[in-house]
């Protein structure tokens, strides 16, 4: 069965990407929780300018965010194409181009950012020739993979792919539109949109960032792992159609929500907030659709621990897609806006959601790509106690820091002025911004916990598959 499998589909890429990815994790998490503690302490800057917070906080962004997240995707897409469409992938040479091109464009930030090179964009930092770069790698992902599924052997198209697909195609002209700059120099350029125009366009692209490629792009893996770690399928198959289009139709208008109270004409904002809100149905149906795959095996919870990531990621995902919404609302955002509640936000979503179905997922395919157990459960368990805590730790922090932020900066005095300068909004934030690093740190522990566990996977297939390899010559001699 295991050669058969090896025959029938393109694994190679699939695994190299899916232990990257976990390297990915490990190191964009521990430049996380570096910067996280930069802010309570800011002696760890060490008078460096290339570690200190303003050069390596881009450098955190863009390695869990595509890295690590790119790299999931690329895994988790590339074998479920395949599964589901009964067939090799189209190309397997573009597929490795892809991964090399991935991996340079990724060294390519890890150089760039800490020196300073950057276009000082929201999620796209990375200068005009790594744009390019970028453009080129991901139309040979997506075209490599609206190819494979033109060669399946099933006419119908499974809804996981089409998340996957929706997320590729929006993407690509996302970025490219985002993107567009008039170079000044090898590594220097400037948007080619000025003003609050450059402002509406940079949050049109940061927003379905979020929402196409760290949510639909995410959604088409829960759709197709949690039915196969659960055995059980998908509770509703018409149910994730509606979510799929409802999802591609409203999230788009959504980025103006970001710029509340700007010089952004008011009637965007309020239209970005209107259909926030409306999100929130779509949304919670494909959270419900995906729990609701459980029923009737809602005890195997007390036992695969990989089905307990995947199951816990929708609750997150529930949760921080109502918080979006109502932080959206004009009379909320007064009181949140540029506070550390949306850095909470933002990290229920990255950590509860995004990195627990991640991990989930790659718990899942590591068993079937190396053909071999887990080596330690136990650490899987560990780990999603680890992952667990830490995140909740994490936000809660940044949920009490960030009310109080815009309580203390609107607050005022009989005499009509502020009740408090900056100055003291910032002490009081600090045990907040202790307790951030110290959920980050925790959540670390779990990565670092989850990359000896996969490399020692990867050691035990390789022996289990030296000692057959033995025996297969010793029957044949």
């Amino acid at each position: 069965m295991d050669a058969a499998a090896e025959q029938k589909y393109d694994y190679g890429v699939v695994r190299w990407f899916t232990v990257m990815s976990v390297v990915y994790l490990v190191v964009g998490a521990m430049v996380g929780v570096l910067i996280a503690s930069q802010l309570a302490w800011p002696i760890l800057n060490f008078d460096v300018p290339y570690l200190t917070f303003g050069r390596l906080r881009p450098l955190h962004t863009n390695a869990v965010i595509f890295a690590f997240g790119g790299s999931v995707l690329m895994a988790t897409s590339f074998y479920s194409v395949q599964r589901t469409c009964a067939t090799k992938l189209w190309s397997n040479r573009m597929a490795w181009f892809t991964f090399l091109g991935w991996n340079l464009i990724i060294v390519s930030a890890v150089i760039t950012l800490p020196l300073g090179i950057t276009s000082a964009k929201e999620y796209a930092e990375l200068e005009w020739p790594i744009d390019i770069a970028i453009a080129v790698v991901w139309i040979s992902y997506m075209f490599n993979f609206i190819m494979t599924i033109s060669l399946r052997k099933s006419p119908h198209i499974y809804v996981s792919n089409w998340f996957f697909l929706g997320m590729m195609v929006m993407i690509t002209y996302l970025h490219v539109v985002n993107s567009l700059a008039i170079p000044v120099g090898m590594f220097k350029s400037y948007s080619i949109f000025s003003g609050v125009q450059d402002a509406m366009i940079q949050w049109w692209w940061g927003h379905n960032a979020v929402g196409f490629y760290l949510t639909a792009g995410f959604l088409g893996i829960m759709y197709y792992f949690v039915p196969k770690q659960a055995g059980r399928p998908v509770y509703s198959y018409r149910l994730s159609v509606i979510h799929f289009w409802a999802l591609m139709f409203g999230y788009v208008w959504l980025g103006a929500h970001h710029l509340q109270y700007t010089a952004l004409p008011d009637w965007t904002g309020s239209l970005g907030a209107a259909i926030s809100l409306a999100m929130i149905i779509p949304s919670w149906g494909g959270a419900v659709n995906g729990m609701m795959t459980l029923s009737g095996a809602w005890d195997k919870l007390r036992t695969d621990y990989v089905l307990r990531f995947l199951i816990m990621s929708l609750a997150f995902y529930a949760m921080s897609t109502f918080e979006g919404p109502v932080m959206s609302i004009k009379t909320v955002n007064a009181l949140s806006h540029y506070t550390d509640w949306t850095i909470g936000h933002v990290h229920s979503g990255a950590l509860g959601w995004v990195a627990m179905v991640a991990i989930g997922a790659i718990y899942h395919l590591m068993t079937r790509l190396f053909h071999t157990e887990l080596w330690s459960t136990k650490l899987v368990n560990a780990h999603f106690w680890t992952a667990t805590i830490g995140t909740v730790i994490y936000i809660v922090a940044m949920w009490v820091s960030g009310i109080m932020q815009g309580l203390m900066w609107r607050a005022y005095d009989e005499y009509g002025t502020l009740a408090y300068t900056f100055a003291e909004s910032v002490e009081a934030m600090h045990p907040y911004y202790a307790m951030r690093a110290v959920g980050g740190g925790i959540f670390l522990l779990g990565a670092l916990l989850m990359l000896i566990n996969i490399l020692m996977t990867v050691a035990k297939a390789s022996s289990e598959g030296s000692v057959q390899r033995a025996r297969t010559a010793i029957a044949a001699a």
